[in-house]
């Protein structure tokens, strides 16, 4: 069966518009919202401050017969000059019942922080003192990772132009560009998403996660790309939508095999690497499903709307196509 994509460019364009449109919707929210007041909700890699989890001591007879009232943390949180701190209930790393909290708050004492452990306990029950997280971060540190990963992310983006640019020509890195802010936005939408209604938060990793998504998208890219322009330099007056068609279904099978082997790692991480990494495997596998949609569906129907419309379909005599876009 052969894939038309063409045919229905303006219905792969719309869903991703509407991805796009919701995510940013998202953002705005978010950056309104008390406690965030950014696109996405930050940790305390970026920002700086105190997070602390408690988990309940549940060793102790009755100590966690009672679920945790997330309005009387705050109340004792507020009792304590804390009332902007963001508070989660987390699940026990052992049981996975609901017996902790996440606090994530400005830079406390040890003064303070032993004052709303006490005043925690007296309300919610005794806390295993072998299970309590506590983490600080300056604020300085948080302004220099952010700056980092932004500067590392347009650097990749202006080589990724400058390579595709002399690979092939301007116009195939313009749209490759587009497909991979398609993918960075549909993740940064998802995860504004996610920190609204779950409290999902972004570390350090996950300006790692979008460096690695750009990476794995751009190669699904260039894979058809190449079988773009190889097929242009066999038969130059064939219309651009059919070649495009053709491109996509030669690469299509190899694209969707890479894609679900990477996901089988990324899923297993995801479920069994731990709450460190659970986040970052999950920015994984939203971007790479988005790259692989954008290299068929949006960097490909792009390229061949914009030919149509300048009537320019003439290839450029460049190096032999890539090993990697031909077809084990």
């Amino acid at each position: 069966m052969k894939l038309s994509i063409n045919k229905s460019r303006s219905l792969w364009w719309i869903i991703s518009s509407a991805i796009i449109i919701i995510g940013i919707i998202s953002m705005v929210v978010s950056w309104q919202t008390p406690g965030i007041r950014a696109p996405l909700r930050p940790s305390l890699d970026f920002v700086g401050g105190t997070r602390i989890q408690f988990e309940r001591d549940c060793t102790k007879p009755g100590n966690c017969d009672q679920p945790i009232d997330i309005n009387v943390v705050r109340e004792v949180a507020k009792a304590q000059g804390l009332g902007d701190s963001s508070i989660q209930i987390v699940a026990d790393r052992g049981t996975g019942a609901e017996n902790g909290i996440l606090i994530r708050t400005k830079n406390l004492a040890s003064e303070q922080r032993t004052n709303l452990q006490n005043a925690l306990s007296e309300k919610i029950g005794a806390f295993d003192q072998e299970k309590n997280q506590i983490d600080t971060v300056g604020p300085t540190l948080g302004r220099e990772l952010f700056t980092s990963g932004v500067i590392a992310l347009i650097v990749s983006f202006a080589g990724i132009v400058l390579y595709l640019s002399f690979r092939f020509q301007l116009d195939y890195a313009v749209f490759a560009i587009i497909a991979l802010l398609h993918d960075v936005f549909i993740t940064a939408g998802i995860f504004s998403i996610l920190g609204l209604v779950l409290g999902i938060e972004v570390d350090s990793l996950f300006i790692v996660a979008l460096l690695t998504i750009t990476g794995f998208s751009v190669n699904d890219t260039v894979v058809i790309y190449d079988r773009i322009r190889e097929t242009l330099q066999i038969n130059p007056n064939r219309p651009i939508a059919d070649i495009v068609d053709d491109a996509v279904n030669q690469t299509l099978g190899r694209s969707i095999n890479t894609t679900f082997t990477t996901m089988l790692s990324l899923f297993a991480i995801f479920l069994f690497g731990g709450e460190t990494l659970k986040n970052f495997a999950l920015a994984l596998i939203i971007g790479f499903t988005a790259g692989a949609y954008s290299s068929i569906f949006i960097a490909s129907t792009l390229l061949t709307w914009w030919r149509e419309r300048t009537g320019s379909s003439t290839p450029t005599a460049t190096t032999e196509p890539m090993d990697a876009s031909v077809e084990s």
